[in-house]
């Protein structure tokens, strides 16, 4: 354990935001780990205050501390604001978005009798995600699809060194190249030419409609899965849902020198302000962050403190058909840690590499 305190930008975001944001701080704290968190705004709570969704000392605060962790923040559909997350992504190259989808022990979902261990790493700068569009004329607006590769090659990169270094075997391409000859044809080119230097590492390619109809007939088949940007957006989503919905959900957006770990739900207005919000994906979402800064066995820690209470299945949130607040399922899982401590448990957990301290 560092003997200096880690220093983390915090961003608690928009509706129940600060309330998982500050039942997450309540879980690392108990892990022992020193964090000098650096609390900052973003999204409409930033809005509200200085004019701006991202101001400038946000970025300033997450360009220092190299390491942030972010709850949910409110996007407009259709109009408004563009969204923050693309922003961050683009502000420090966040170009990895990590995304491990594991079942939880106890809770029951259509697939929860599979073996489902699955790792997504989507692409994250580019795409038509790149935001480059206008209207030619009145009715008719034109998007561009972006993809180069430079990206594709360090995305694909990137998924095949966590692969090799985590004994996974298989590592799925996912892309429409049949029909995008150009851009998916060039992104399915770059992953193939990246996988000829792990010959230990079997990959196979699917088109994207394809995987979607595995991905609900037979998930277990998949092992590691790189995708371009929208795709992965779609389809981590969708195996968000294998696992019982976005609430259990970790994220990392991953750079060479930055690092940005979320909670991908969205901000339920609705709920804010209650103390019935779920903690739990911003909860694993900072097991993966502690991993990063090499708290390894403090990641351990936690992550088997939130399966020990899912195990446990006496304290669950209204949206899992429990009844517990947001504190007292909090309160289970500070516990939770605590007994991990004593038992002190010796077993692996990583998060992607995404610079050369993470190994």
């Amino acid at each position: 354990m560092a003997l200096t305190a880690h220093q983390v930008t915090l961003i608690p975001g928009d509706g129940i935001g600060p309330e998982v944001a500050e039942a997450t701080v309540r879980a690392v704290e108990a892990t022992g780990v020193r964090i000098a968190w650096r609390r900052a705004e973003a999204g409409a709570a930033a809005l509200a205050r200085t004019g701006q969704v991202l101001p400038e000392e946000t970025l300033r605060s997450i360009d220092e501390t190299r390491v942030a962790l972010k709850g949910p923040l409110t996007t407009p559909v259709g109009t408004g604001h563009p969204s923050v997350n693309v922003a961050l992504r683009k502000a420090f190259e966040l170009y990895a978005n990590f995304r491990p989808v594991r079942l939880l022990p106890g809770v029951r979902t259509r697939f929860s009798d599979l073996p489902l261990d699955i790792v997504i790493f989507r692409e994250n700068t580019e795409d038509l995600y790149s935001g480059i569009e206008h209207e030619v004329v009145p009715g008719v607006v034109e998007s561009l699809k972006i993809i180069t590769e430079k990206a594709s090659l360090r995305i694909a990169r990137h998924a095949f060194e966590y692969a090799r270094r985590h004994g996974r075997r298989k590592i799925s391409v996912i892309h429409k190249a049949n029909i995008m000859k150009l851009s998916d044809g060039l992104f399915l080119r770059c992953a193939r030419d990246v996988a000829a230097a792990y010959p230990e590492i079997r990959c196979e390619d699917l088109i994207v409609d394809n995987t979607c109809l595995q991905l609900v007939m037979r998930p277990e088949i998949f092992d590691v899965l790189v995708l371009e940007n929208l795709y992965g957006d779609i389809i981590s989503d969708l195996c968000a849902g294998l696992i019982g919905g976005l609430g259990l959900a970790p994220a990392a957006n991953l750079g060479e020198t930055h690092a940005i770990f979320e909670a991908v739900h969205g901000s339920a207005p609705d709920l804010a302000g209650r103390n019935a919000a779920n903690p739990t994906a911003l909860m694993l979402s900072a097991a993966l962050m502690l991993a990063h800064l090499g708290e390894t066995e403090a990641a351990q820690h936690l992550d088997q403190a939130i399966r020990e209470v899912f195990r446990e299945g006496r304290v669950r949130t209204s949206d899992l058909g429990g009844n517990a607040t947001t504190r007292q399922f909090t309160d289970a899982v500070v516990a939770a840690v605590n007994h991990q401590i004593a038992k002190s448990p010796n077993h692996q957990f990583s998060v992607a590499p995404s610079s050369p301290a993470v190994q």
